[in-house]
């Protein structure tokens, strides 16, 4: 496998798929670098050189005690792209992974960045504050958090109907992409998990996407149950000076599969301008 070894010790998987210019993936929680497979061969065969990693505590990726919050998601980020020595990249994540893109930009700026794409991102803030009325309330990530120590295999199964609007009455996703679903979230690590959900749901990205100084693309169904597209893109698109809010109607959280086509054409478009 290809890995790397961060400056704590974590070993970080990535797999990287095709030639040309660079683009890097950074999926969602509960998932691993496998969510953005589709993406990655379609983008690949035309012409484009990507790279998706495992983030610390998931998927192929080190379980430690240490380090599983924002901050060290974007150090983890750098080091792979300074490791690899990419340049004029491009950005792309989803749900957590779209923080950890905001936040790795807000550490370490835009030098290395060409584009970013935010879908379905967590970006700016998901937790309901008084400086954020229209947020979730602490108790949803609580209930998250309990369900996940009580029975993670369980709960993951439960999780991903609303994530790919499988509960919907004109729902269309099959049973082996509500499984793949299943199957990621059970290659992490408990703790690590548990922990990914303060991270994503209470880190403030506010500030960071102010110095998105780059075309931005977000991308967000109207139909997300798991990150409620008022609290999320509706407000990253008036941090963005120059960013593109496109909204997939009657869109779910899991976008990459259930609008597969619709996402692959948007990247793809999105790259070549």
């Amino acid at each position: 496998m290809s890995t790397l070894v961060t400056k704590d010790g974590t070993r970080i998987y990535y797999k990287d798929w095709g030639l040309g210019p660079v683009v890097v993936f950074s999926h969602g929680w509960p998932l691993s670098a496998d969510a953005w497979e589709s993406q990655m061969v379609h983008l690949a065969a035309n012409g484009y050189r990507c790279i998706a990693h495992d983030r610390r505590g998931h998927g192929r990726s080190d379980q430690p005690w240490l380090g599983n919050d924002m901050e060290t998601y974007a150090d983890d980020l750098a080091e792979l792209i300074e490791t690899l020595d990419l340049k004029d990249i491009s950005l792309v994540g989803h749900s957590a992974g779209g923080g950890e893109v905001a936040r790795y930009i807000g550490r370490h700026g835009c030098q290395r960045v060409a584009k970013a794409v935010l879908v379905g991102s967590v970006s700016p803030l998901m937790l309901k504050t008084d400086n954020n009325p229209i947020g979730l309330p602490l108790s949803v990530f609580d209930d998250i958090r309990s369900g996940v120590y009580a029975d993670r295999s369980q709960f993951y199964q439960n999780l991903a109907a609303p994530f790919y609007g499988a509960n919907r009455p004109d729902a269309t996703i099959s049973q082996g992409v509500l499984d793949a679903f299943w199957c990621q979230g059970m290659q992490g690590g408990l703790l690590n998990q548990l922990a990914c959900i303060k991270a994503f749901s209470e880190t403030d990205f506010s500030d960071d996407l102010k110095k998105f100084a780059i075309p931005t693309l977000i991308i967000h169904g109207d139909d997300d149950q798991i990150v409620p597209i008022t609290a999320s893109a509706l407000a990253a698109i008036s941090c963005v000076s120059n960013a593109t809010l496109k909204i997939y109607p009657g869109g779910p959280h899991g976008l990459a599969d259930t609008h597969k086509e619709q996402l692959n054409n948007d990247l793809l478009t999105f790259l070549k301008t």
